[in-house]
């Protein structure tokens, strides 16, 4: 998520949204964003009807969720989805920015 954080202009350079879907309730959301001074959205996923929707998987030999980065146009369409297999494992910025650069 630094990552995202640290990028946060050149997202917004490029008018994207960054929305982050986590597992926590709202409360653990707003404390998190407070403490980490997050510029963009962080959206409560405490029932996991966001994971089911969008098929992210959870490894409970990692106690949670994998990673993924999933691409939205402003029309609704998904774009690109990336599943992590790891927190190491996770496209870094330019690439990203490259697939909205082609959009």
């Amino acid at each position: 998520m630094m990552q995202l954080h640290q990028g946060y202009e050149e997202f917004e350079d490029r008018n994207t949204a960054i929305l982050v879907i986590g597992p926590d309730n709202a409360e653990r959301v707003k404390k998190y964003w407070e403490e980490n001074d997050l510029k963009f959205y962080g959206i409560p996923d405490e029932e996991h009807k966001v994971l089911k929707l969008y098929g992210q998987k959870v490894d409970i030999f990692r106690l949670g969720r994998l990673p993924a980065q999933i691409l939205v146009d402003k029309e609704g369409n998904v774009r690109y989805i990336h599943y992590g297999k790891s927190m190491s494992d996770i496209p870094e910025n330019n690439e990203i920015f490259e697939l909205i650069d082609k959009l």
